[in-house]
């Protein structure tokens, strides 16, 4: 959504008249987020982050489906600020004119959905904007919530960083000199740990956020799927990322 998104209306009314059987959002502020509920379809959240301005933002991730959803989940993430380097706090107080903040209270979300074909889990995910380490564990432990043997769909920002543009925010933001230098590290580990979960990964190496120049939001499924079409949708509709969009069977 981008918290900050100036398209709201604008936004609402992609929703609304998307043909989706489920519809993941992350970043969503409160107030959009009781808009959302007028909608006629099925809606679970969790808090995604607290943004600790002047004011604290708040956040949520949530999940919409045309199917009921039958229980959901927050999966909280562990605070990592206490542990990360001075270099890494500078760094966000000098970018605090760009938005970045202190940030707390993050989690993932899961829901469980009544879909024609069968019950599925589907997670939804906004891993850490820190180094590559950290993404991963998230992912995993988001993962420790699955059944292997039941249909899964991964949605969500993993912030994945594999381009020279970004590759110094690794440093930056808490990892060595060789994430920022051996940048495509990350891609390489992150889809064995796909493989590892029998997840597909339909839109790697298409670019969903133009400044990162590379794939950071994801739609992952299990192999008992079949994928008929994936892409990236060209309007932003008030956010940094593209949309994406995968159907399957």
């Amino acid at each position: 959504m981008l918290y900050r998104n100036r398209e709201l209306d604008r936004a609402f009314d992609f929703i609304a008249q998307s043909d989706f059987d489920i519809f993941c959002l992350q970043e969503v502020p409160e107030a959009f987020l009781a808009r959302l509920r007028t909608l006629p379809f099925n809606l679970t959240g969790a808090v995604d982050v607290d943004r600790l301005f002047a004011k604290t933002n708040r956040n949520h991730l949530v999940i919409l489906s045309r199917h009921p959803i039958t229980a959901s989940g927050a999966l909280p993430w562990p605070d990592y600020w206490p542990h990360l380097p001075l270099r890494t706090k500078l760094f966000v107080h000098f970018m605090r004119p760009l938005h970045w903040s202190k940030i707390r209270n993050r989690n993932g979300l899961y829901a469980d959905i009544a879909a024609p074909g069968g019950s599925l889990r589907v997670f939804n995910l906004h891993t850490a904007l820190t180094n590559p380490h950290l993404r991963v564990r998230e992912f995993e432990r988001a993962m420790a919530e699955r059944d292997p043997s039941r249909p899964t769909i991964v949605c969500g920002d993993f912030n994945s960083i594999e381009s020279p543009r970004t590759a110094l925010l690794n440093w930056f933001l808490g990892g060595s000199v060789a994430d920022a230098l051996f940048y495509h590290r990350e891609r390489t580990r992150i889809e064995k740990h796909f493989v590892e979960h029998a997840l597909l990964n339909p839109l790697r190496g298409e670019m969903t956020h133009a400044f990162a120049g590379s794939q950071l939001d994801h739609i992952l499924v299990s192999h008992s799927f079949s994928i008929k079409k994936a892409e990236v949708l060209p309007d932003r509709v008030g956010s940094d990322h593209h949309p994406v969009r995968v159907e399957i069977s």
